[in-house]
């Protein structure tokens, strides 16, 4: 890989993409790819992943498969923005002492040389002081800062507002009942996974959680929660909440899920299309992480950009419930899957916005 290429092979770029930018950090020479792919509606937006990869190959196929999502998740919030995402590939080996701060000048670096064609958050990995940093030396490019530094502060809270908000609208679509007493999975005990797991405990649901890091159990039990000692995708749950990184749900798992609803704030939370049928053939609804995700980014973009209140903003976010239902309706109506549906909703948006 050149130290700084700009990538135009057929293999390897999506041609639905506008840009795709792959380098090495000047500063770590860690390979860093950030991909726009479209500013037909604005901006392109998306976060900034910070992860180990196997290969820089991996890297950049989820930097597009992620780029792409935004760009739908946009249109479907109704945000003046199309969708993009930087990702830097770091060793999966912990950083040496000293690179980290490096890594994100880098990733600043590189957010600069655009031209405000995109604009960062916080994803995994990353968070608002790293924002803070990459505002300071990328001309403002970068959401999510701490309140304490003029920004929205940490978008968590708003992703798990949207997630309940998605999960309530999805179970009065197809139980026809509420959260008190259903039985709730959530896979993920991080920020996001954390707040949505206590939201649902507060509505008398019984959660259950887990984690790959047995030492987060401490945490939830403190907050009333059941801690699994067995894969969740095998229980017997009302609903499945996947909250950690993508690909939970494969052909095979989804064959062995108990679930009978899915909808949850992990991106590519599917390994491939396929799974989708998988799921649909077993009666499973899905709910589509770019509709389920959706409250973080409208927060940001709410507060820092639209210059709502917090009330509208959170008003801005509820609508989740209402886009939910519709792709729902869209997906019972037209006998097709829910992305799909989504799809078919994210173009009545943006046909409804362009008239």
């Amino acid at each position: 890989m050149d130290r700084t290429q700009r990538l135009a092979d057929p293999e390897l770029l999506d041609p639905e993409h506008e840009e795709v930018h792959l380098a090495r950090g000047t500063r770590t020479g860690v390979p860093l790819a950030i991909a726009i792919h479209s500013t037909r509606s604005g901006p392109a937006i998306g976060g900034c992943r910070i992860r180990g990869y196997s290969t820089w190959h991996e890297g950049l196929a989820d930097v597009l498969r992620l780029s792409r999502a935004m760009t739908l998740k946009c249109a479907l919030a109704e945000l003046p923005h199309g969708g993009g995402k930087a990702v830097a590939m770091v060793p999966d080996r912990p950083l040496a002492p000293g690179t980290r701060p490096a890594l994100i000048r880098d990733i600043a670096d590189r957010i600069a040389q655009l031209d405000g064609r995109y604009l960062t958050g916080p994803d995994l990995g990353s968070g608002p002081e790293d924002m803070a940093v990459i505002h300071d030396h990328a001309q403002g490019w970068a959401f999510c800062r701490p309140e304490s530094r003029g920004g929205s502060g940490d978008s968590s809270p708003g992703t798990a507002r949207g997630v309940v908000v998605a999960l309530t609208a999805a179970l009065a679509h197809t139980h026809g009942r509420g959260l008190s007493g259903l039985r709730v999975g959530v896979v993920g005990f991080g920020r996001v996974g954390r707040l949505v797991a206590s939201s649902l405990a507060a509505a008398d649901a019984q959660v259950i959680v887990s984690d790959v890091d047995d030492g987060l159990r401490p945490e939830a039990e403190r907050r009333g929660l059941a801690w699994a000692s067995t894969e969740l995708l095998h229980e017997e749950l009302d609903v499945l909440v996947p909250a950690a990184t993508g690909g939970l749900l494969t052909a095979a798992t989804a064959r062995s899920c108990r679930a009978t609803l899915v909808v949850g704030p992990a991106n590519n939370q599917l390994a491939d299309e396929g799974v989708e049928a998988v799921l649909r053939e077993r009666g499973i609804v899905w709910i589509p992480d770019v509709i389920a995700s959706a409250g973080g980014i409208i927060h940001a973009v709410c507060r820092e950009e639209l210059d709502l209140d917090e009330v509208a903003t959170n008003a801005r976010i509820d609508a989740i419930g209402d886009k939910v239902s519709r792709i729902l309706e869209v997906a019972r109506d037209q006998g097709t899957t829910t992305s799909q549906a989504a799809r078919a909703v994210a173009a009545e948006t943006d046909q409804a916005v362009s008239r």
